[in-house]
């Protein structure tokens, strides 16, 4: 039964759409409590991450880390989830 599961979660797409599940969890771990409390809304379409930051300085710091973070998250996913990150 184990295996079955692991071969289940293992597909590609299986473990995609898990990956963009644990999204928010994912962002949190990156970037932070503080910077996480900011953001107010993640949406992935695409393979682009569109991130809603209240906060103009932290829209500026996250445009500039917005390759390391899409690397990021696409390494602690452990799947090709993200292409492209924009800050809005």
């Amino acid at each position: 039964m184990g295996d079955l599961l692991e071969e289940f979660f293992s597909r590609p797409y299986v473990a995609a759409k898990v990956a963009e599940g644990k999204l928010p969890e994912t962002w949190r771990a990156i970037v932070g409590d503080r910077i996480a409390a900011m953001t107010t809304r993640l949406s992935l379409e695409n393979h682009i991450l569109y991130v809603h930051v209240e906060s103009s300085v932290v829209r500026s710091e996250l445009f500039y880390r917005r390759d390391a973070l899409a690397a990021e998250i696409n390494r602690l996913s452990r799947v090709r989830l993200v292409n492209a990150v924009i800050i809005k």
